[in-house]
C-alpha cells in the first residue's frame, strides 16, 4: 500500500511539474506574439508618417 501511495504522488508531483513548464512555455509564446504585434505597428505607424 505504501508503494502505491508514493507510486501515486510522484507521478502528481511529475504532472504538476510537466504542467508548469507548459504554461510557462505558452505564457512565453503570448509574450512573442505581442511583441511581433507591437513591432508591425510600429512599421505602420512609421509608413503613415512618413506619407
Amino acid at each position: 500500500m505504501k508503494n502505491i501511495t508514493l507510486l501515486a504522488l510522484a507521478a502528481i508531483t511529475l504532472l504538476g511539474l510537466s504542467a508548469c513548464n507548459a504554461i510557462s512555455g505558452a505564457g512565453q509564446d503570448v509574450s512573442d506574439i505581442g511583441s511581433d504585434v507591437s513591432a508591425g505597428a510600429r512599421g505602420v505607424e512609421r509608413s503613415i508618417e512618413n506619407q
